[in-house]
């Protein structure tokens, strides 16, 4: 992974970061034949797809939970066999008869694929919302396909063709699923139900989209699936991809600006004693916000994009409880549990616009060890790994001023933050025992990671991993090519969406506006463009994690 000569040289492509993104971008460049250098400032590769290890006996995802459309012509495991990779990553199926659970006070759901099953259950739980559940469930599961269609089919075709293949994304769209709820005349138990898995994109049903929430649960129902081995399989196998197509990665090597002359993006500058690196594309896997502002600078842009980069809002951050027990929860397939302890969503949401986080209202907890039982590493044979996710208000003020300054100073020692850190664990402990049952006796480990973690890890702005909630009008997000020639920008801010699939669609098509051509329906339609015999084989320790710059090391937390 050093091959350290290849930094003195010029490059084709220059990628900052390497979360999905921007691997998935390095990788198609690297396979076309392009001399290709991705920039990871953290110590692993792989950004919210990576995982840490604890006392040499668990193994947490940071941020990968579950993955939608993963069939045979899922696009996620299209864009993994473009790339020739098809046989190094495995997705195990997750109940297709209830994938998710859904509880709030007085009603429990399993979550099933398919749009029409969806819609039966949602009848049955909520008989007094049948009429509104099943113009709702028209609405969306037609905007999803639509979109899909868009993505995966749409390019070269007439812009009337589009407009007439897409009419209901066309009405629906860009408008926010507070209106949809309005024009189905739901009731707030229906809205929470239906919004549940708001999580997955980091925004309430006054700020989401009916696209996105359409697109996203469109996504799901198509069958959720887990990557056998955990989310670092993702970050490895597009590693070698890369590597093995004569490109180079590299950890622990920070950007501190995009160059830019005579308004050609023309290199970066490292941070550690300002060395410049040259290449006439550079293709920026950092927070949206941070690369205009701060990589490249708003002097490059029109002033229209400077102003929405400082007026931009994100998604709303997470707290995340990793857990580890000496036995397993009884009664606890690997269906995620989406546990809400008020029935209007609505209001839960705007208690966390207006910074109300005593108690989490909801949670998000995911059964890494029963999703990718066969996994050793994930926990002890009997014993249990699970993770605790809440969202909570956007300002960081509240754990403290060194973690809520913009430079992310020496925070996690700050007596101000670990007294919230405590008192945080501890509501997050008491919620997930109001959704579980009681289970602290068992504990054998237990770790808070709060937005100030993920700044520090992503330098994502306002430490959320969900990127931009609002761009100037609603629903709008930026494309991956910016006004400045050559810089490029991939990951959770762009059009494409939120969650792994979102950004590595974004990857691929940045790559393909770079190269010209349409990858991703080239790819969905079975092209291979890596070729497998280039890629290093995996013997018997062959190690994800190590492969990406990771250690395992006792005693460690991510504060």
């Amino acid at each position: 992974m050093s091959d350290e000569h290849r930094l003195a040289d010029d490059w084709d492509a220059i990628v900052v970061g390497s979360g999905m993104g921007g691997l998935t971008c390095a990788a198609y460049l690297a396979v076309t034949g392009h001399r290709v250098l991705v920039l990871e400032q953290a110590g692993v590769l792989g950004g919210n797809s990576h995982v840490f290890r604890r006392r040499s006996a668990y193994e947490f995802d940071a941020g990968v939970h579950y993955i939608g459309d993963c069939g045979p012509d899922g696009v996620l495991p299209s864009i993994l066999r473009g790339l020739g990779l098809g046989d190094r990553v495995t997705f195990r199926e997750m109940d297709p008869d209830g994938f998710d659970e859904v509880v709030l006070p007085g009603l429990r759901m399993s979550v099933p694929v398919g749009w029409d099953r969806y819609l039966d259950r949602l009848a049955e739980v909520l008989p007094e919302d049948k009429d509104g559940l099943r113009e709702f469930v028209a609405v969306c599961s037609a905007v999803g396909a639509e979109m899909r269609w868009t993505l995966l089919s749409a390019v070269g075709a007439e812009p009337a063709e589009v407009l007439r293949r897409t009419p209901t994304a066309v009405a629906w769209g860009r408008r926010t699923l507070h209106e949809l709820f309005e024009h189905c005349g739901l009731s707030a138990a229906a809205r929470t139900v239906l919004a549940a898995q708001a999580l997955n994109y980091g925004i309430g049903p006054e700020e989401a989209t009916v696209g996105m929430h359409a697109s996203v649960t469109d996504h799901y129902l198509r069958g959720a699936a887990y990557p056998v081995g955990g989310g670092q399989m993702l970050a490895a196998s597009l590693t070698e991809a890369i590597t093995g197509h004569g490109g180079a990665v590299r950890t622990g090597h920070r950007v501190e600006r995009v160059l830019v002359e005579q308004g050609r993006a023309c290199g970066v500058v490292l941070a550690d004693g300002g060395r410049e690196l040259r290449a006439p594309v550079v293709v920026s896997n950092a927070d949206y916000v941070r690369t205009v502002r701060e990589l490249a600078g708003e002097e490059h842009f029109p002033a229209s994009i400077g102003k929405r980069a400082r007026t931009a809002v994100t998604g709303f951050p997470l707290v995340v409880l990793y857990v580890g027990l000496d036995r397993e929860l009884p009664g606890r397939t690997g269906a995620n549990l989406w546990w809400h302890g008020n029935a209007d969503i609505e209001e839960a949401f705007r208690g966390l616009a207006e910074g109300r986080f005593d108690t989490p209202p909801s949670v998000f907890i995911s059964f890494a060890s029963l999703k990718d039982p066969d996994t050793a590493a994930l926990r002890p044979p009997g014993h249990a790994n699970f993770q605790v996710m809440a969202l909570c208000p956007r300002s960081l003020e509240a754990w403290g001023a060194a973690a809520a300054s913009e430079s992310g100073g020496p925070y996690r020692r700050d007596p101000a933050y670990l007294a919230e850190k405590e008192r945080v664990t501890e509501a997050m402990l008491a919620t997930a025992e109001r959704a579980l049952g009681p289970f602290r006796r068992y504990v054998t480990h237990l770790e808070l990671a709060t937005p100030a973690t993920q700044r520090r890890y992503t330098r994502s702005t306002g430490g959320s991993p969900f990127g931009l909630a609002r761009w100037g009008g609603t629903g709008a997000r930026p494309d991956t090519r910016t006004s400045v020639t050559g810089l490029y920008v991939v990951g959770q801010s762009t059009r494409y969406g939120s969650g792994i699939t979102g950004a590595a669609v974004s990857g691929t098509a940045c790559a393909g506006q770079i190269l010209g051509r349409p990858l991703l329906p080239e790819v969905h339609a079975g092209a291979v463009l890596g070729d497998p015999s280039r890629l290093p084989g995996r013997g018997p320790d062959w190690d994800p994690l190590r492969l990406c710059g990771g250690r395992a090391r006792r005693g460690t937390r991510p504060g």
